[in-house]
């Protein structure tokens, strides 16, 4: 009876652990996040009222970055970012860090047209008989100095670290499975470590 008992609060306790964990980690990473925000303009608003007010800097974080979204969709407001991101571009350490970081953010960009990523694929890699996923970036000719051949690659962006680590792997065409996988659904398949990845792939050919 005690044996039997203890299996069944075992057996609850670990469905209940399972069911509380991931909300638990989505409590802490918002409350990280919002914590994190939250500091980067609550000493201004602590000065300026003389007392600390929990929330005020992650409202106006986010006021602020809903604004900056309203200007950068107009004539005017794209003029004027276009400007400041050509001062940054001057600056010899910033312009490096800065355009890797916004290309790499633009490639997940839904109104991005020239650097998104284009399909989600499969790739053989590191090794023969093991594949990866990756996000299919450009397709590039390389001319080889042998005869002037030229090689046809595919660029494949593999993450290694979730989504901003990674690393650029240039494959032939037939060592690309192209997936009926959407971009959308390719990310939450590498963010969850492979776990929302659907039991039948299927390859689509262009």
């Amino acid at each position: 009876m005690n044996s039997s008992l203890s299996a069944t609060f075992k057996r609850k306790f670990i469905a209940g652990l399972f069911v509380s964990i991931p909300a638990i980690i989505t409590i802490l990473v918002i409350g990280k996040f919002f914590t994190f925000v939250d500091s980067l303009l609550e000493p201004f608003y602590s000065r300026m009222l003389g007392y600390y007010t929990p929330g005020m800097g992650f409202v106006s974080a986010i006021i602020l970055i809903f604004l900056i979204g309203i200007i950068s969709t107009n004539v005017f407001g794209k003029k004027v970012i276009k400007g400041l991101e050509n001062i940054f571009l001057k600056l010899p350490v910033f312009k490096g860090f800065y355009t890797a970081v916004k290309q790499l953010v633009d490639a997940f960009s839904p109104e991005s047209k020239t650097t998104s990523f284009k399909r989600f694929v499969i790739i053989e890699y590191p090794r023969k008989g093991i594949y990866a996923f990756g996000f299919l970036t450009k397709e590039s000719t390389v001319m080889t100095c042998q005869n002037s051949a030229e090689l046809c690659l595919r660029a494949v962006y593999v993450p290694t670290n979730n989504l901003y680590l990674g690393e650029i792997v240039l494959v032939s065409e037939d060592n690309v499975f192209y997936t009926e996988i959407p971009i959308d659904e390719g990310i939450k398949i590498i963010l969850s470590g492979g776990i929302a990845a659907p039991n039948m792939i299927k390859e689509v050919r262009e």
